[in-house]
Parts: structure tokens; C-alpha cells; sequence
């Protein structure tokens, strides 16, 4: 069996394993990005404020906050595909539940339904702490020098499920779909533009999970120690680390920056721009393929020349450009781009904008994640990522009902204080990099 130089692990094939592991993020994502258009239209099918929005994605992220550090922890401890098989097992009951909650609603009310959908948010989001296992397993089967190339792949698969599964949604939520799927199906399984793409979702976490079971191996890997600290612990000890200090201080506020664009970005879209369903799944498909292109091939090119730590100035000075940018692209793009044909100006700048997001958010992810992993021992990534993916998770959590609120005042605000949050994050990695 053969250990990549630098690692601690030993797999038969490495390459097979990453390219297994990565697969399967790719399906799950795949489904996580299925109901993304038709999250901000579910919740506004209860007739309740688009601050819910907001509080139903930090019902996620608080979950995954709670839950990565630990999963994170024992992936070190009793390994990778353990915790891998479990999150997986758990998205496909939650996202199940999510499909019925209308349903839920239609007879017990409306307040049973939000806490059905609040519910199955929650599940899901600490299913969602698998990410740090799946980034460690990459590490642990992969070179140091490698890793930024490995990582930015996994990164890639995010993207791609951003390019298909947002796609997938928006048909799965047509009517003509809607209308064949009711005239097919049992009548007791509700057909809604709302429940068939959370069921396709369910459906596809769990593909991945028997492609989990069936092909992803566990690495033969010195294990970390069998600890057992509280999360506020781990926190503080990440905190006091000089090595880990910034990075999570970075996830956490790059989290709070972007989830103006994670989460608010729909309703922009259709109360500015008019946008349904569908064609805001064909912008996320749009800035998926630019995610795929840029964190599979661009950075894994780049950091063979340029440091991760340069690479992530670049990314978040890119980051903040096109998040101050971007709700203003309607009144730019009639202005500076009032020559273009093919498409209107006001979409033409749009697209600008999404290309320029992309770009710094490829390069800051993927950067990141690659100091993370440098900077921790080989028994000790999970722990690494779960921490740094908790602050991201934390982030996650605090921002989008600051973001909602802020949007029901002024629609640009979500996207301007984003971009003044990342100021700092660009001052610490300037410091970090002397």
C-alpha cells in the first residue's frame, strides 16, 4: 500500500479514494442545491415576513455550528467514513420531512408547518457538519504539497452541485413536472412545486450514501486521541492556537459576509429583477460552472506558483469588489455597459458581478481551507476543519437573519455591509501573509 509523502494514511488507491470522496459530496450537494430555488418560495407559501428566510437558513447553520466541531472530532477518533455514513443516512430523513411540511401546514397549521420546515432545517444542518470529515479524509489521503489542487476539487464539487442541482430544482418545481408527477403517484404522496424537489433531494442523499457504503474506504491513518472537550473548549483552544487563531476568525466572518448573497440573493432576484424559480436556478447553474472551473482547474493551477496565503488576499479583495457591486448592477450596467446586445445591460452586469463573486470566492474557500490543513498535525485535521467549519457555521448562523432584516429595510444593504465585514478578513490575511 502506498502513503503519499507527507501524510499520514494509507489507502490502496489515492486517487480512487479522492476521487470517491469528492463524488460523493458531489451527489449530496447535488441535492442540497436542488432546493435552493424554491427555498424563498416554500417559506413565503406560509404568507409569513422574508425575515423567516433569514431564520430558517441560521436554523441550519446553527445546527451545523453545533455539530461539525464534534463530528470533526470523532471522524479523528473513530474515522471518516463512520461519520460520513451517518450524515448522509440523516439528510435523507431530512430532507423528507422538508418535502411535507406544506402538508403539515394544510392540516395542522401554519405554525406546525413552520416547525416541521425549521425541523428538518436542523437535521439537515448537522448532518451538514460532514464537510470537515470529508475535507480531512482529502487531507489524509493526499500530499501536502497536493492539497490545495485536492481541496479545490472537493470545492469544485460544490460548484458543480450549484450547477445542476439549482437546474434540477427549478424542473422538478415546473408545472408541466408537477402536473405529471400528480397524475403518476399515489395520491397520499403530496406533488407540489415544493414537495417533488425536496423527495429529489432526499432521492439523491441517498445515492450518495450507498455509493458511501459501497466504494469509500476507510484510511489506515494514525487516529487522534480519544478526547472528550465541550464545543466552548474547542473553540478556545482554536482561539488560542497562533496557528488557527485567524483562520477561524476569517471562516467566521467571511460566513457572515456571504450569506447576504446566500441568502437574500433570490429575493433580489425576483423582486428587482423579476425572476422566478426557474430562472434563478439558470443564474446559480451560471455561477456554478464559473465555481467549477474556478476551484477545479484555476486554483489548483495557481498554487503551484502563488501561496494560499496570497491566493486568499486576492479572493477576498475579489469577494468584497463584487459583493458592493452587485445590487447595484441594474443601474451600472445602464451605464456602463449600455452597448451591449446580446443580453440587457442591467443582466450583462449581473453577470459581471457573478463572474467577479466566483472568482474571489474559489480562491479565498479553497486558500483557506488548504491553511487550515497545513497548519494542523496529520491526526489532528478533523478537529482542524470542524473548528473552522463551525466558525464558518457560526457565521452562517448570525448573519442571514441580520441580512433579512436589513433587506426589509433596503434591498442593497445585505450586499454592502457584507463587503465592508470582509475588510477585515483582508486585513488579518495581509498580516497572516507578513
Amino acid at each position: 500500500m502506498a502513503v503519499p509523502e507527507g501524510s499520514t494514511a494509507e489507502v490502496r488507491r489515492p486517487k480512487r479514494a479522492l476521487a470517491v470522496v469528492v463524488g460523493i459530496v458531489f451527489v449530496d450537494l447535488l441535492g442540497f442545491g436542488v432546493v435552493i430555488p424554491i427555498l424563498p418560495f416554500y417559506v413565503r407559501s406560509f404568507a409569513v415576513s422574508d425575515a423567516v428566510i433569514g431564520l430558517l437558513a441560521a436554523s441550519y447553520s446553527l445546527l451545523q455550528f453545533l455539530a461539525a466541531p464534534t463530528l470533526g472530532r470523532l471522524s479523528d477518533e473513530r474515522g471518516r467514513r463512520p461519520v460520513i455514513l451517518l450524515s448522509l443516512a440523516g439528510s435523507v430523513v431530512a430532507w423528507t420531512v422538508f418535502g411535507v411540511a406544506g402538508e403539515v401546514a394544510a392540516v395542522a397549521g401554519t405554525v406546525a408547518g413552520l416547525a416541521t420546515l425549521f425541523a428538518s432545517r436542523m437535521v439537515a444542518g448537522a448532518m451538514g457538519g460532514n464537510i470537515a470529515a470529508a475535507n480531512a479524509y482529502i487531507a489524509d489521503v493526499t500530499p501536502r504539497e497536493r492539497r490545495a489542487g485536492a481541496l479545490g476539487l472537493l470545492g469544485a464539487s460544490f460548484s458543480l452541485g450549484f450547477i445542476f442541482g439549482p437546474a434540477l430544482g427549478g424542473i422538478a418545481a415546473s408545472d408541466p413536472v408537477v402536473g405529471a408527477a400528480d397524475a403518476a403517484l399515489p395520491g397520499f404522496v403530496p406533488t407540489t412545486q415544493y414537495s417533488l424537489p425536496s423527495f429529489l433531494a432526499a432521492g439523491l442523499s441517498l445515492l450518495a450514501l450507498l455509493l458511501a457504503v459501497r466504494y469509500l474506504e476507510e484510511p489506515d491513518r494514525r487516529r487522534g486521541p480519544n478526547e472528550r472537550t465541550s464545543l466552548l473548549a474547542t473553540f478556545r483552544d482554536a482561539l488560542t492556537d497562533p496557528s488557527l487563531r485567524g483562520l477561524v476568525i476569517a471562516f467566521f466572518l467571511v460566513s457572515v459576509a456571504f450569506s447576504g448573497v446566500q441568502v437574500m440573493f433570490i429575493p433580489f432576484a425576483a423582486d428587482v429583477y423579476g425572476y422566478d424559480a426557474t430562472q434563478v436556478a439558470l443564474f446559480l447553474s451560471y455561477l456554478g460552472v464559473l465555481g467549477a472551473l474556478n476551484q477545479g482547474v484555476l486554483v489548483g493551477r495557481l498554487s503551484r506558483v502563488v501561496p494560499p496565503a496570497r491566493l486568499a488576499i486576492a479572493g477576498a479583495a475579489l469577494l468584497a469588489s463584487a459583493l458592493a457591486m452587485l445590487p447595484f448592477s441594474p443601474e451600472l450596467g445602464r451605464l456602463l455597459l449600455p452597448w451591449v446586445g446580446v443580453v440587457s445591460p442591467e443582466l450583462a452586469w449581473l453577470l459581471v458581478a457573478g463572474a467577479v463573486l466566483s472568482l474571489g470566492n474559489g480562491l479565498l474557500g479553497v486558500s483557506l481551507s488548504t491553511l487550515v490543513s497545513t497548519g494542523a498535525s496529520d491526526d489532528r485535521q478533523g478537529s482542524a476543519f470542524g473548528v473552522t467549519q463551525g466558525a464558518g457555521s457560526l457565521g452562517r448562523t448570525v448573519g442571514p437573519p441580520l441580512m433579512g432584516v436589513l433587506y426589509v429595510a433596503t434591498y442593497w444593504s445585505p450586499f454592502v455591509v457584507g463587503a465592508l465585514v470582509v475588510l477585515p478578513v483582508l486585513g488579518l490575511l495581509v498580516s497572516r501573509a507578513r
